[in-house]
C-alpha cells in the first residue's frame, strides 16, 4: 500500500456473474456458484490485510427466491458452509465477526441455527466485520426499518434519518465508502440503497469467480483518485 493509496473503511461488493462464467466454460451453474464462494473468501481475507474493517458481500437477494428450488437449495448448502467448519474457524481465529443481513426467518431451519452459532461464536470479535446479505433487499430493508420505529409508538417528529439508520439491518456500521459490482452490470440491484447515498461506485465487466486480488487494487487505486465531497 502506498502512502497515497487510500483503503475503504466499508466495502460493498455485488457478487455477479457466476452463472455466465460457469455457462462459458460449460460448466454446471453449480460450480460457477461454488467457485464463486471460494472467491468471497480469497478476496475477504486481501481486503483485511489491505485495511479494510468491515466488508459487505451481497450473497443473495430477496429476488434471487425466484430462481429454481434446486438452484436456491444448492446456494443455502453453499452458505451453510460459509459459515460454519473451516471458514468459521478461521475467521474466528483472526478475530472477524461474521454477521447475515436480510430477512433471516426465510432461511432453512439448518442454516439459520448455523448462523445463530456463528454470530454468537464471534459477536465479541473486534478486528473486522464480515457481512453475508442473504434473502436481503435494501427496500425491505428500509420498510422493515419504519414498521420497527411504528411499533416504537415514536412520535412523527421524531423521526430522523439517523432514527432509519439506527433501525437498518447495519445498525452500528458506517456506511460503505466503496461498492464494487462484478459482471458488467451497471447498476445496484437493491443492495444498501439507504446506506449509499454518498457511495463510490465502482463497475467491471469481470465475472466474480475471476475477481482477483489484483483486480482489488485496481478498484482501491481508482478508489484513490476520488474527490469525495458529500456535497459541499
Amino acid at each position: 500500500m502506498t502512502t497515497s493509496e487510500k483503503i475503504p473503511e466499508h466495502l460493498g461488493v455485488i457478487i455477479d456473474g457466476n452463472r455466465r462464467w460457469a455457462k462459458e466454460k460449460s460448466m454446471p451453474s453449480f460450480e460457477g456458484h461454488r467457485r464463486g464462494m471460494d472467491n468471497v473468501r480469497r478476496i475477504g481475507e486481501w481486503c483485511y490485510k489491505k485495511g479494510v474493517k468491515i466488508i459487505t458481500f451481497y450473497a443473495f437477494s430477496t429476488e434471487n427466491w425466484n430462481r429454481s428450488k434446486i438452484e436456491i437449495a444448492y446456494l443455502m448448502k453453499l452458505l451453510e458452509k460459509s459459515v460454519s467448519g473451516k471458514y468459521l474457524s478461521d475467521l474466528h481465529d483472526k478475530k472477524i465477526r461474521l454477521q447475515v443481513l436480510g430477512q433471516k426467518e426465510r432461511l432453512p431451519r439448518s442454516l439459520q441455527d448455523k448462523i445463530a452459532k456463528a454470530e454468537k461464536l464471534t459477536e465479541n470479535n473486534k478486528s473486522g466485520i464480515l457481512n453475508l446479505a442473504v434473502s436481503y433487499g435494501g427496500r425491505t430493508e428500509i420498510a422493515r426499518a419504519i414498521k420497527r420505529i411504528i411499533e416504537k409508538k415514536t412520535p412523527p417528529g421524531e423521526i430522523t434519518e439517523d432514527l432509519i439508520s439506527e433501525n437498518l439491518w447495519t445498525q452500528g456500521m458506517p456506511f460503505p465508502d466503496l461498492i464494487i459490482r462484478t459482471g458488467g452490470e451497471q447498476r445496484l440491484s437493491n443492495f444498501l440503497i439507504w446506506q449509499s447515498a454518498y457511495s463510490e461506485l465502482y463497475f467491471t465487466n469481470k465475472y466474480w469467480p475471476d475477481f482477483s486480488e489484483n483486480d482489488i487494487d485496481k478498484a482501491f487505486s481508482d478508489f484513490s483518485q476520488r474527490e469525495r465531497r458529500f456535497g459541499k
